[in-house]
C-alpha cells in the first residue's frame, strides 16, 4: 500500500495487486520500480505461470509471459 499525504492531498493507493486464477499468478497492478514478475522469477516461478494482467489481451503474447 502506498498511503500518507501529500500536502493536503491524501494518497491512498495499492501498488501491487496479485491474484491467483486456474493455478497461475495474475499481477493486475505493478507500482514497483523493477517490477514484481522479475522477483518472481528469481523466486524461482517459471514466466508461464506468470500472467501481466495490467496488459491488454493483445499484447500478453509479445510479453514473454503467459497470455492466460
Amino acid at each position: 500500500m502506498d498511503l500518507g499525504w501529500n500536502g493536503d492531498r491524501r494518497i491512498h493507493g495499492c501498488l501491487v495487486h496479485i491474484d491467483l486464477i486456474d493455478g497461475k499468478i495474475w499481477i493486475q497492478r505493478d507500482g514497483t520500480e523493477e517490477g514484481i514478475a522479475a522477483d518472481l522469477e528469481r523466486a524461482g516461478i517459471p514466466k508461464e505461470h506468470i500472467v501481466l494482467g495490467f496488459r491488454p489481451p493483445e499484447l500478453r503474447p509479445y510479453t514473454g509471459y503467459a497470455v492466460a
